[in-house]
């Protein structure tokens, strides 16, 4: 990926994660409506705090990608997370929208990867 096109990417998703997580503290409750009823059963807190810590999450990994420090960690957290979302939120208009990020966010972890751990997998 060009130096160009990879700051692109990065900044874009670090506004996306930090805005979202933003949203989801202003209106925990209306986020937690995305939450299929058996994945909201299986939470050990109220629903409104699981989604203020989804809420810190997505403000984690934005700020890792939006100051360029451990890029590859931050995107590999929010892949993670984005197959968690897509899992427990269940088919819907703005599943694409999760797909598109999500492809982004692996995008963005493999062109960052450490040298070494690049590596390694290599030797294997």
């Amino acid at each position: 990926m060009s130096k160009t096109s990879f700051h692109i990417l990065r900044v874009g998703l670090a506004i996306t994660f930090l805005w979202i997580g933003i949203l989801i503290f202003k209106q925990p409750e209306a986020w937690a409506g995305y939450l299929q009823p058996w994945a909201a059963k299986l939470l050990p807190v109220p629903i409104e705090e699981a989604m203020k810590g989804t809420a810190i999450l997505d403000l984690g990994i934005g700020v890792l990608l939006l100051f360029d420090y451990l890029v590859w960690l931050g995107a590999l957290v929010a892949t993670f997370h984005l197959v968690i979302v897509l899992a427990v939120s269940g088919i819907t208009d703005i599943t694409v929208r999760d797909i598109g990020i999500l492809a982004a966010t692996i995008a963005l972890m493999t062109d960052s990867l450490p040298e070494n751990f690049i590596d390694r997998i290599k030797s294997r």
